[in-house]
């Protein structure tokens, strides 16, 4: 039976996420910091849960990862990363035997195209070498905006944005911090929102929570640690 919604005060229900262009209300703000608290104690250990061990291999694992699982990425990488170990390596790779390699991840065929032609940009612009800027990542094919994100968040520790997947786009409307539907409108709403060294672990929280605890058919709001600051608590 879902946890009754009595438990956090009307004030804290009212606040509605900003429309499009306009500053946070300073009580969204408030609940966004009692949300990152709980977040944090919940979570204490959230982290990217692709397996690497340098930038291009994130950067490789990332782009496999649209419309697949982390968990069949891994299954993937852990024999392609001992194969392909330099972005040279992709680049000059067969095109059909890397297809062949990453075939499980769905999407084969256009995922070996770009992970070739990103690696070949990498060899030519930048020394093989993963660029740290927004701007050079997501001028390498098969990168945008939440790819580019993950590799800086991640493998650099630069935070310059939030990702936005599935699980955080379920959870930003859920709770109430974005009323967007579009990944890049929600980002720049959760930027105003979560303090700037927060935002790679905000991004990891809410992807943590998504999988174990506010699943997108039926989330477990009577078991649920964010209830009582969550306005959908006992409504989905």
């Amino acid at each position: 039976m879902p946890r009754s919604t009595k438990t956090a005060g009307p004030k804290t229900r009212r606040v509605r996420a900003p429309a499009a262009g306009s500053a946070p209300d300073p009580r969204l703000r408030q609940r966004v910091r009692q949300l990152i608290t709980a977040l944090r104690r919940t979570y204490p250990n959230a982290h990217c849960e692709l397996a690497y061990s340098n930038p291009l291999e994130l950067l490789i694992a990332t782009i496999l990862s649209a419309q697949c699982t982390d968990k069949r990425v891994n299954m993937v990488t852990a024999e392609l990363f001992k194969k392909y170990r330099t972005a040279a390596d992709y680049a000059n790779a067969p095109l059909a035997e890397l297809e062949q390699d990453i075939k499980t991840t769905g999407f084969y065929r256009n995922k070996a195209r770009n992970i070739q032609a990103c690696c070949r940009a990498l060899v030519e612009r930048h020394g093989g070498e993963v660029p740290r800027t927004m701007e050079a990542l997501t001028a390498l094919d098969g990168v945008g905006r939440k790819t580019a994100n993950v590799v800086l968040g991640n493998a650099f520790g630069i935070n310059d944005g939030i990702v936005v997947d599935t699980h955080v786009v379920r959870l930003a409307r859920r709770l109430g911090l974005s009323r967007q539907t579009d990944p890049n409108k929600i980002e720049q709403d959760l930027m105003q929102l979560v303090p700037r060294p927060d935002w790679t672990l905000f991004s990891h929280w809410l992807i943590w929570h998504g999988r174990r605890r506010c699943f997108a058919r039926k989330p477990d709001c009577a078991q649920c640690e964010l209830a009582r600051l969550c306005p959908s608590a006992g409504k989905v």
